[in-house]
C-alpha cells in the first residue's frame, strides 16, 4: 500500500474546468451520501407515532433505529473491501437499490417486526454507500480537486442529518409515519439512475492472488466485534449495566481474535501491515475522538436549550439546526483551502477551532443566553467541517486503487464508532457532572454545570486529537 506520508501536503495544483460528466457523477455520489445520512436520522422523530401504531413499547420501536445502525456499523468495512475485489459501480449500484427497495418496504410493513427487518436491511444497502461513495472521488475528480469534492460529500452529509429531523416531523403530521420512509423511494431513484449512467466503468480485475477472495471469516468476526460494541453503547441510554459489560468483553474478544486471524489469512479483510503507517492510524484515532466529541452538542444541546435557557419545543429543533446548517455551508470551503493550502495545515487548523469553541463553552455562564451557546458552538460544527473535510482528503488523496473501498470503509467506521461512542460516554459525562437523579428533570443550574464539564471534557478529547495530528506530521518517511 501506498504510505499517506509519501503525499505532498503544501503544492497548489493546477485547476482544470469540471466536464458535464463529472458534474453528474459527483451529484449522483453526494445524493448518495445524503440518502445515507438522511436514513440515519429520520426515522428518531417517528417513534413515539410508531409505538402508538404497532402497540409497542419504546424499547421495542427503538429497534427501528438499532437495526438501521447495525446494518450500517457492521458491515461498513467488509463492503467497502468487497467492491474492492468485485466492482464499485456494481456494488454501489446494488446498494442504492437495496436502500431503495428497503425504504418501500419500510414504508408498507405491516407489522413492528417486519418495519425492524426492513430498516436492517436499509441499513445493509447504506454501509455500501457511504463506503463506496468516499472511494469514487479519486475515479472522478482530478487529484487536485479531491478536497474540494471531499467537502461536497461531507456537506451533503451534513445537509442529510439536518434534514432528517425537520422532513420528518413534516411528513409525519401531514401524510402519517409511512412517508417518512418512502420518502427516500424517488430520491433513491434518482441517485441510482446518476450513478449507474455516469460513473466510471469497474476495471477488469485481475483473477489471481487476493484479489477474487473475500475473507469471509474475518468478515464475520468483525462483524460480531462491531455489533456487540454498537450494542453496548446503545441499549440502556447510558446507564451501564451487566449486559452492557458483557457485549463490551465479548468486543473486545472479538475484536483479539479478529487481529490474530487476520494476521494468518492469505487474504486479509485489513490488512495489519496497514496500521503501520502511522498518518493512517492517526487519522482513524482523530476521526474517532472528533466524532465522540461532536455528538456531545446532541446530547448536552436538547438539555441545556430547554431546561437551563427554558425553550420552547420549537426553538429547541430549530436551535439544534444551526451546528448541521453551519456544517453543510462550510463543507465546500473547507474543501478548496485543503487543495490550496494542504491538509495537514487544514487538519490543524479544525481541530484548533474545536478546541477553542469547546472551551468557550465550558466557560459560557447561563447568563450568556442562546447567542452565548450558539456563537462557540458555530466555531465547533464549522472546525469539524474543515476537520473532517481534510482528514478525509489526506487519507483518500494516495489510496491506491485496489484499497480505496476497504479504507473508505475505516473512515466511515472510525466516524459512526465515534457518535456512538459519544452518545453513551459523553452523555453519561453529562449525567453525573448534573449530580441529578434524573436529567430530565434536572433543575437549571444542575444542566449548565453538566454542559459545562462535558465540553471541557471535549475540550480535551479534542487536544489529544490535536496531539495526534502533529505527532502523524513529524512521522519520517517509511524506507
Amino acid at each position: 500500500m501506498t504510505s499517506l506520508a509519501a503525499r505532498p501536503d503544501d503544492a497548489p495544483a493546477v485547476r482544470t474546468a469540471r466536464t458535464p460528466t463529472e458534474r453528474l457523477a459527483l451529484a449522483g455520489l453526494s445524493l448518495s451520501m445524503l440518502l445515507s445520512s438522511l436514513g440515519t436520522s429520520i426515522a428518531n422523530v417517528a417513534l413515539p407515532a410508531l409505538g402508538q401504531a404497532f402497540g409497542a413499547s419504546f424499547q421495542q420501536v427503538q429497534w427501528i433505529v438499532l437495526a438501521y445502525l447495525l446494518g450500517v456499523t457492521t458491515l461498513i468495512v467488509s463492503v467497502g473491501r468487497l467492491g474492492d475485489l468485485t466492482g464499485r459501480r456494481r456494488l454501489l449500484v446494488a446498494g442504492i437499490t437495496l436502500f431503495t427497495v428497503a425504504s418501500v418496504l419500510c414504508g408498507v410493513a405491516p407489522s413492528l417486526w417486519l418495519l425492524i427487518a426492513a430498516r436492517a436491511a436499509q441499513g445493509l444497502g447504506a454501509a455500501v454507500m457511504m463506503a463506496l461513495t468516499m472511494a469514487f472521488v479519486g475515479e472522478t475528480v482530478p487529484k487536485e480537486r479531491t478536497g474540494s469534492a471531499m467537502g461536497l460529500l461531507g456537506a451533503m452529509s451534513a445537509v442529510g442529518t439536518a434534514l432528517g429531523p425537520s422532513l420528518g416531523g413534516a411528513l409525519l403530521s401531514g401524510l402519517g409515519w409511512r412517508a417518512v420512509f418512502l420518502v427516500a423511494a424517488p430520491l433513491g431513484l434518482l441517485t441510482l439512475l446518476l450513478t449507474h449512467r455516469h460513473l466510471p466503468a469497474d476495471r477488469r480485475a485481475e483473477r489471481t492472488g487476493d484479489r477474487v477472495r473475500l475473507d469471509g471469516t474475518g468478515t464475520l468476526l468483525l462483524a460480531l466485534a462491531l455489533a456487540a460494541y454498537a450494542l453496548a453503547m446503545t441499549i440502556g441510554h447510558g446507564r451501564f449495566g451487566v449486559l452492557n459489560l458483557a457485549l463490551l468483553v465479548a468486543a473486545a474478544a472479538g475484536i483479539a481474535v479478529f487481529v490474530r486471524v487476520e494476521a494468518r489469512a492469505a487474504a486479509p479483510l485489513i490488512r495489519p501491515a496497514m496500521f503501520r503507517d502511522r498518518r493512517l492510524s492517526a487519522s482513524l484515532a482523530m476521526s474517532t475522538l472528533v466524532s465522540t466529541v461532536m455528538m456531545a452538542t446532541l446530547v448536552v444541546g436538547p438539555f441545556y436549550l430547554a431546561r437551563t435557557l427554558g425553550l420552547g419545543a420549537a426553538a429547541v429543533g430549530l436551535a439544534l439546526s444551526v451546528g448541521p446548517v453551519v456544517a453543510a455551508l462550510t463543507g465546500v470551503p473547507a474543501g478548496r483551502i485543503a487543495d490550496r493550502f494542504g491538509t495537514g495545515r487544514t487538519t490543524a487548523l479544525g481541530l484548533t477551532a474545536i478546541t477553542a469553541g469547546a472551551l468557550v463553552l465550558a466557560v459560557t455562564p447561563a447568563s450568556a443566553g442562546l447567542a452565548g451557546y450558539l456563537a462557540p458552538l458555530v466555531v465547533v460544527t464549522a472546525g469539524y467541517a474543515v476537520f473532517q473535510t481534510a482528514n478525509n482528503t489526506a487519507v483518500m488523496a494516495e489510496v491506491p486503487a485496489e484499497r480505496r473501498g476497504v479504507v473508505s470503509g475505516l473512515l466511515n467506521l472510525s466516524r459512526n464508532l465515534g457518535l456512538v461512542t459519544g452518545a453513551s460516554v459523553m452523555g453519561a459525562v453529562f449525567a453525573l457532572a448534573s449530580a441529578a437523579p434524573d436529567v430530565g428533570t434536572a433543575g437549571p443550574a444542575a444542566v449548565a454545570t453538566g454542559m459545562r464539564v462535558t465540553f471541557a471534557v471535549a475540550a480535551v478529547l479534542v487536544l489529544a486529537a490535536l496531539a495526534l495530528a502533529r505527532t502523524a506530521r513529524r512521522q519520517p518517511l517509511p524506507a
